[in-house]
């Protein structure tokens, strides 16, 4: 695997002639390369081969490649026991933000991604070549072993590097090897997203190689299936399922990307009724495409030219209220539903466009209406159910099962594409389900399970941590904890020194963000005001200078804000709303006080929302998180020190320590 345009050990770099190395770097670029470029690169070589002089026994990587969003750096040294990682600003005299954080993401991402990266010590070294000497120190470490960047003119870097070397411990680094070491990025939705949108394959995005192989299968079951359609002028519905992490939704957005957008009879378009995940993702992908077409040199920007954020994601509820009218036949042959088990049932469904749309005869479940529209069409289509899988059905929802009534009742002639263990008895259909399946044209595919988690390495154990933290399992929550080396769980009394841990953990393009649930009413005296509405697109996408950006640490996202997305590092306000007496009581305030939540006589309960909204929390961060506890007041009846204390108490007895 050859992960540079260009490499060589030091003696051998710096022999080579100017021109060879030129002739190397230009044979690799997709396009002619422009005499800026070759202005840079000629500078870059004079000043790399001045180092391979000077070092001998290291070795050089120019244009290293960073596969996560198609990103190279400049320039990799690896000597002795370190990897320095270099980007060079050719012209410049100062060290803008941008190009900090840029070095520091590309060291960032070996660090996380890389997997021979994952116990090396990195140093990012960003060099503007016409900076006066800067006044030299070593600099910190971060507990990765990922160093400060380092901001230096071109005279000081090899001095700096020689202190480092003098310094540093550890094996000597074979160069070769490590180069060649599997690159497994985790990507948050949103990078998975803009990686899809602009034409990457989803095995570049998949962190594990299980991962990536399970979702290519599964890509390749699906692309049988419409292929099939197509072919043959049929309707078909494909069931996928998964276990939780395994990337459903990733799934979802690479069958959307794959279809070709110059040609009319291969539109998709990926519905989900996450609003806020919609939003995000689609500004995202409105902000990514006007960057990249600002930059025609990029393979990327010929693709997003031709396609529009709005058309290839959408909300499920304006993609139904979009086909009220009979005559209307949706342009997509392939529609993708995300979380298909969350559509409505005929109850929920009727009730809501009663009152909200005037549709007063309404009378069919969420699955009965989109299938019909589907079924519009007068030549073939395809519909795709991403069913997650280990959640309870709540209020509602109808399931799968109501997916395939519909097709029972209405369209016999579909044919159906699922996973074997649906078919199982112990599954979510009922015996007279599985029955009439195994009467109509069904086909089993193995293929179409996500049976691998993708998420990432650092975060892992943290659902089952969660689920027992819960659970009232203060053993197993103890034993699950994730190595705090690898991804720590803190807690805290002071609001403050959570936003300052937060402030001190944030690197380079990560972003840190406050949570609290939708109901946690009485953070308000704490600054924490849960009904105050958040530009959900301001929030996880603007910039550090930004008061409305989740960085700046001010605005708490509730779970309906983030449930779908992530952020790398997150605070956890826990309010009174979930409570430790005798177990977990969840309550909601109303007025002046809390009150019980009670069971109704249907035997639901909104007490499971209270929980959930809790566990969609403490499962959005990537890397780290910790738990604000508030202190409460004594003199409010609202607060009691007491019940926020034995909330502490139980959150140290699960093994989480109390920031120092």
């Amino acid at each position: 695997m050859n992960r540079a345009w260009a490499d060589a050990p030091a003696d051998l770099f710096a022999a080579l002639s100017q021109q060879q190395l030129l002739g190397e770097l230009a044979s690799r670029t997709q396009f002619a390369a422009e005499l800026a470029q070759i202005e840079a690169w000629k500078f870059t070589i004079r000043h790399l081969q001045a180092l391979a002089v000077a070092l001998p026994g290291s070795h050089v990587f120019m244009e290293f490649s960073i596969p996560r969003m198609g990103r190279r750096a400049d320039a990799v040294i690896v000597a002795g026991p370190l990897v320095f990682v270099l980007e060079y600003k050719v012209g410049e005299r100062g060290f803008p933000r941008h190009a900090i954080e840029q070095v520091h993401g590309y060291a960032l991402d070996l660090k996380n991604f890389h997997v021979t990266s994952h116990d090396k010590p990195i140093v990012p070294i960003l060099i503007s070549s016409e900076a006066p000497p800067q006044q030299l120190g070593l600099g910190f470490w971060a507990p990765d072993r990922v160093h400060e960047p380092l901001l230096l003119a071109p005279e000081d870097v090899l001095p700096t590097i020689q202190r480092l070397l003098a310094t540093g411990d550890g094996p000597e680094i074979a160069a070769t090897a490590w180069a060649d070491g599997a690159y497994r990025p985790t990507p948050n939705i949103i990078e998975a997203a803009e990686a899809l949108y602009a034409g990457h394959d989803v095995i570049e995005i998949s962190r594990s190689e299980a991962g990536a192989e399970n979702l290519s299968r599964t890509a390749t079951a699906v692309e049988r299936v419409v292929d099939r359609a197509r072919k043959d002028g049929h309707k078909a519905i494909c069931f996928v399922t998964g276990v939780p992490g395994a990337g459903k939704t990733l799934a979802g957005l690479n069958i959307a990307c794959s279809r070709n957008p110059e040609w009319p009879e291969q539109h998709a378009v990926f519905l989900s009724g996450n609003g806020p995940l919609v939003e995000v993702l689609q500004e995202a992908l409105r902000r990514d495409g006007k960057r990249k077409r600002a930059l025609p040199d990029l393979p990327e920007a010929r693709i997003v030219q031709a396609q529009e954020p709005r058309t290839f994601i959408q909300n499920v509820h304006h993609f139904r209220d979009e086909y009220l009218g009979p005559d209307q036949i949706p342009p997509e042959h392939v529609v993708i539903f995300d979380e298909a088990q969350r559509a409505w049932d005929s109850a929920m469904t009727s009730d809501f466009m009663r009152r909200k749309r005037g549709q007063h005869g309404f009378d069919q479940s969420e699955p009965a209406f989109l299938l019909s529209v589907m079924d519009r069409r007068p030549d073939w289509c395809v519909v795709v159910c991403l069913i997650g899988e280990g959640q309870e059905i709540n209020r509602g929802e109808a399931g799968v099962a109501e997916w395939i009534r519909a097709l029972q009742a209405d369209l016999p002639d579909w044919q159906i594409f699922l996973p074997p263990h649906l078919m199982s008895d112990d599954g979510p259909l009922d015996a007279g389900l599985r029955w009439h399946l195994g009467h109509r044209t069904t086909t089993q595919d193995a293929d179409l399970h996500l049976a691998t988690s993708v998420r990432s390495f650092r975060a892992g154990r943290v659902s089952a941590f969660v689920a027992a933290l819960l659970d009232e399992d203060t053993d197993n929550a103890e034993a699950l904890r994730p190595d705090p080396t690898q991804f720590p769980i803190w807690q805290t009394r002071e609001l403050a020194t959570a936003r300052r841990w937060l402030r001190k953990q944030r690197r380079a393009g990560e972003r840190a963000g406050l949570l609290a649930s939708s109901n946690a009413l009485r953070l308000k005296p704490e600054g924490l005001h849960v009904k105050a509405p958040i530009d959900v697109c301001h929030w996880f996408l603007n910039g550090n200078d930004d008061v409305r950006a989740s960085n700046a640490l001010e605005d708490a996202a509730t779970e309906f804000a983030v449930q779908g997305l992530e952020l790398d590092w997150t605070c956890v306000a826990w309010d009174l709303n979930l409570r430790r007496e005798g177990g977990w009581q969840a309550r909601e305030f109303r007025g002046t006080k809390w009150q019980a939540i009670r069971t109704s006589a249907d035997g639901f309960s909104r007490a499971d929302y209270v929980k959930n909204a809790y566990r969609v929390l403490l499962t959005r961060a990537r890397q780290g998180m910790v738990i604000f506890v508030p202190r409460g007041d004594a003199a409010d009846a609202t607060r009691p020190p007491a019940e926020y204390d034995a909330i502490a108490e139980w959150l140290s007895d699960c093994g989480i320590p109390s920031l120092p």
